[in-house]
């Protein structure tokens, strides 16, 4: 019994040393950028598109629609292609197949951020500036580089949400008189519809915190994207980009920058969360 309670204790030490980690980290980000976000007012400061630290202008609007314009085009091609290969290797690949690809794909998750970053500004960025006009560094580019990079999440917890769905739902279905394709429609994928939005939302939050990639194919400019083909500059690059000289009030406005991706993030994953639950009542 003892031996028990030592390790439940252990166990909830752990739990609260994460907690606890992520608490001071909260804490320290706001103690140092809201004082500024004060200074200067939370509307000025989020609604400008003025950013000149050494003139005392600090609008980060720009930033904030360009790190929403790419998080948005990475995830229409993350989760499209993403629960797509889910579904292909779940319901239509022999398991063998699977048992090779699986792997293989959660291989890529371990690629560091600047490789791919590297492929996007040699191969993509070329592309985009041949085929398409503009400079090559965009919203389209950093949006592809990241909707591969969550690929790897998107599919392995689609896959092993789409696994963990009862055999009898599958069966059920097909005896009923449905074919392949709607069983896998409108029973698995409804079935599986949790784990699936779990999927969503992690690549959603890795790609709105990417750095390095971004930072090589976004051409990070401050000004407002008009088109995908718009070169911007995203919340997370300006930090890195400026952290390193910054001093003073311009350090202060870096911080306060990291409190509102951190908002933005929890707004983000609060909504799907929200969305998701709405929807399984719904369902029932």
């Amino acid at each position: 019994m003892r031996r028990e309670k030592l390790i439940a204790v252990a166990l909830a030490a752990l739990a609260l040393t994460a907690v606890s980690g992520l608490a001071v980290i909260t804490a320290f980000i706001f103690k140092e950028g809201f004082p500024l976000m004060v200074k200067v007012g939370f509307k000025e400061f989020i609604f400008s598109s003025e950013w000149y630290p050494r003139e005392g202008h600090f609008g980060i609007f720009p930033m904030i629609v360009g790190s929403l314009a790419v998080t948005a085009g990475a995830m229409a091609i993350g989760v499209v292609f993403g629960v797509g290969v889910a579904v292909l290797l779940t319901q239509f690949c022999p398991p063998r197949l699977v048992a090779i690809l699986k792997p293989a794909i959660e291989l890529l998750a371990g690629i560091p951020s600047v490789v791919y970053g590297f492929m996007g500004v040699v191969v993509l960025v070329p592309f985009i500036r041949e085929h398409l006009g503009g400079s090559g560094f965009s919203v389209l580019a950093a949006s592809i580089v990241l909707g591969i990079m969550v690929l790897p999440t998107v599919i392995s917890i689609s896959v092993d949400a789409l696994q963990a769905v009862p055999r009898p739902y599958y069966e059920g279905s097909i005896a009923l008189g449905a074919t392949e394709w709607q069983t896998t429609h409108m029973v698995m994928v409804r079935a599986a519809r949790s784990g699936i939005i779990a999927a969503v939302i992690l690549g959603m939050g890795r790609a709105i915190g990417e750095t390095m990639a971004v930072i090589m194919v976004a051409g990070n400019t401050i000004a407002l994207p008009t088109s995908p083909l718009s070169a911007v500059r995203t919340l997370t690059s300006n930090i890195a980009l400026e952290m390193g000289y910054a001093a003073g009030d311009h350090r202060a406005a870096l911080f306060a920058t990291g409190v509102i991706l951190f908002l933005v993030i929890m707004v983000l994953n609060t909504a799907a969360l929200a969305l998701s639950r709405r929807r399984a009542k719904g369902a029932r």
